[in-house]
C-alpha cells in the first residue's frame, strides 16, 4: 500500500460552505462510537488527523481532508446514539444528508459498522436511505481485531439475510482494523477504482 499524505482543509457546518473542488470525495460515516476517527487515522497513517474520543458525538461538522492532492476524505458526524440534544441531532442529520444528496463531487460513502455487534436499526435505515437515493457506498466493518473471522462472517451473513428483503445484491464490504491496519489496502484500492471512474465521467 502506498503512503497517504492527508492535509486538513477545514470544518463546515453547511455543505454549501465546503470549498468547490473537482476532486472526488469519499465520506466516512457510522454510528457514534463505531471507531470512525481511529479508522481514518489508521488508514491515512496520521494518528492525529481525526479527533478520537471515548465520548460519542465528537465529530460535529463536515471535516474535509485532501489526500495525495488527488481526492478528498470527508469525516461526517455519526448517526444514532450520542449524548447531545435532540435539536443538535436533527441539525447534524440535516447537514449530513444535505451533503450526501447535494455535494456534486461525492464519489462514494463508506458506512462503518462495528464487527462485534449486529447491524442496528439506524445502520439498516441509513443503508436503505443511501440505496433509495442512488448514492454509491461500501460497508466497512470496524474493530476486526476484537472479533474472530467466524464471528465477522456470521455478522455479514446476518446482515445480508436482513438486506435481502430490499436488496438484490449484497453491497461491497471491507473488513478493517485500526489496530492492525487490516483493510487499509482494500480501502485504498476501492478509492482508486472509484476515483478512476469519477475522473472518466468528468
Amino acid at each position: 500500500m502506498s503512503s497517504l499524505q492527508a492535509i486538513f482543509i477545514g470544518s463546515y457546518h453547511l455543505y454549501t460552505l465546503c470549498p468547490t473542488t473537482e476532486m472526488a470525495e469519499f465520506a466516512f460515516i457510522g454510528r457514534s462510537n463505531v471507531g470512525k476517527s481511529s479508522l481514518i487515522n489508521s488508514f491515512t497513517g496520521n494518528k492525529k488527523l481525526a479527533k478520537t474520543s471515548s465520548t460519542p458525538g465528537k465529530t460535529q461538522c463536515i471535516n474535509l481532508f485532501e489526500v495525495n492532492k488527488s481526492w478528498v476524505l470527508t469525516d461526517l458526524p455519526g448517526y444514532g446514539f450520542a449524548k447531545v440534544s435532540k435539536t443538535n441531532r436533527e441539525k447534524w442529520q440535516k447537514m449530513t444528508r444535505d451533503y450526501l444528496l447535494l455535494r456534486p463531487n461525492l464519489a462514494m460513502v463508506f458506512v462503518l459498522i462495528d464487527s462485534r455487534i449486529s447491524a442496528q436499526k439506524s445502520d439498516l435505515e441509513f443503508i436503505n436511505w443511501l440505496g433509495e437515493n442512488g448514492i454509491s457506498f461500501a460497508i466497512a466493518f470496524t474493530k476486526a481485531d476484537k472479533q474472530s473471522k467466524l464471528g465477522i462472517q456470521k455478522l455479514v451473513d446476518e446482515l445480508w439475510k436482513t438486506l435481502q428483503t430490499t436488496w438484490e445484491v449484497f453491497p461491497e464490504y471491507i473488513v478493517t482494523s485500526s489496530i492492525s491496519g487490516q483493510g487499509n489496502e482494500d480501502l485504498q484500492k476501492t478509492i482508486e477504482i472509484a476515483c478512476a471512474n469519477y475522473n472518466a465521467q468528468e
